[in-house]
């Protein structure tokens, strides 16, 4: 017996000395930033770069931890379903003691329960959303050299279940993270990273990750299967797209219609070829494969099309066509969906992520009381545009059966006609 207590003590002894060595060896002092300006405008460039407006209106989070807890985030309610092993709490973030506990499917009063559904939420939450998190109250940002880049030191002074912890983000040229080192209340050795490079690109338009790997031991988090999305803005624009009979849009072959007497177009939809007409130039344009186009002058086919000439004709079409078919669009890919209030009434905020001319413009469509877009407000940084309105109005029931609109009026008083605007197979 005392061989085995001896042998015992031996073992534990060499782990302590082995834990000692492992933290001195992996433990690092926490760096000292600079407070201020610098350190804000990275901030914000991180922000923008993981699309941090888009989270402010973001409706809906799921995800799990480590397989082992579930979440449903309701955000604009500040209610979370959390549930693990027999227990589920409907956890009312703002008022922890509305919350409403179930265990083994039967309601019950259990304070402790919604503590834990709490600390749950805070620690886990924060492993998918920390970037989003980095002007919240009681947040102080710090910008550092580390390796010779700059990085975002973020100490959180309050809030969460442990206030004091400092988290350094490692950012990559375009200023998204790919990393973060961590000095928290719970891990005893300050300066152990974590990956922040496995994002997935979310229906809501937000950057969430699937996992994380820590530099401690080699430890892997997954997140599971991670969802954001916005159920009210897309059942607004559903009733958009029935009210303006998007159904007969798609089953709709030919359009025809002119931009402000000027430009004239007629658009085979199916096989996404247009004619596009100006001056006594005329292009038949392939948006899709812009080297198949080709160039007409005073009616003469042109041996060579001039690229310029055809990447003119895709500026305009992309352009006059938004003028007449923008609210079927609202579906497309790359295409991010929010409700926001204007005149107490609920509009579509409507951004453009990817395709077009100018990716990240933003249009707010304001709507009667049948849903019918009557105009919209712009929002395109390219033109200086911020909120610029312009009408809907003169909407017309086609040959094919879907609506489409033949004038618009800006705030200057300003008419854009869509001349004779035709729909039909």
């Amino acid at each position: 017996m005392k061989k085995f207590f001896k042998f015992l003590g031996v073992i534990l002894l060499l782990l302590i000395v082995a834990g000692i060595i492992f933290y001195f060896t992996k433990n690092e002092e926490l760096p000292q930033g600079n407070q201020g300006k610098e350190a804000d405008a990275l901030a914000v460039k991180m922000y923008n770069a993981i699309n941090g407006d888009a989270f402010e209106n973001t409706e809906v989070i799921e995800w799990s931890f480590r397989n082992v807890h579930h979440y449903k985030w309701m955000k604009q309610e500040n209610i979370v379903h959390v549930s693990w092993d027999k227990n589920k709490v409907i956890l009312d973030t703002k008022s922890p003691e509305k919350s409403i506990v179930f265990m083994n499917d039967k309601e019950t009063k259990n304070t402790e329960i919604i503590k834990k559904a709490t600390d749950f939420f805070n620690n886990d939450s924060f492993w998918l959303i920390a970037p989003y998190k980095i002007f919240d109250a009681g947040t102080e940002r710090r910008i550092v050299n580390y390796e010779e880049k700059d990085a975002l030191l973020i100490t959180y002074t309050s809030g969460g279940s442990t206030p004091g912890d400092s988290y350094l983000w490692i950012l990559d040229e375009n200023f998204l993270p790919t990393s973060y080192k961590m000095w928290t209340n719970i891990i005893p050795i300050g300066g152990i990273s974590a990956t922040w490079n496995h994002f997935k690109n979310t229906e809501a338009g937000i950057k969430l990750p699937t996992k994380h790997k820590l530099s401690l031991l080699g430890m892997e988090i997954s997140m599971g299967n991670v969802k954001a999305y916005n159920p009210k803005a897309n059942e607004l624009a559903n009733k958009i797209l029935k009210t303006i009979k998007h159904d007969a849009y798609k089953k709709t072959r030919y359009l025809e219609w002119s931009f402000g007497g000027r430009r004239h177009f007629k658009w085979d939809k199916e096989k996404h070829i247009a004619d596009v007409s100006w001056d006594s130039i005329r292009v038949n344009l392939h948006p899709q494969n812009k080297e198949k186009s080709t160039v007409f002058f005073n009616g003469k086919l042109q041996e060579k099309a001039d690229s310029t000439i055809v990447k003119k004709a895709w500026n305009i079409f992309n352009n006059d066509s938004f003028w007449l078919v923008a609210p079927h669009k609202l579906f497309e890919n790359g295409i991010i969906r929010t409700v926001q209030k204007e005149n107490d009434k609920d509009a579509l905020l409507v951004k453009y992520t990817t395709g077009g001319s100018t990716p990240g413009d933003s249009y707010l469509w304001i709507l009667d009381e049948n849903y019918l877009p009557i105009s919209y407000k712009m929002y395109v940084p390219s033109m200086k545009m911020n909120g610029v309105s312009a009408t809907w109005e003169d909407w017309i029931t086609t040959e094919s059966g879907t609506l489409l609109p033949t004038n618009h009026t800006f705030g200057n008083g300003r008419n854009l006609s869509m001349g004779e605007v035709k729909g039909y197979n």
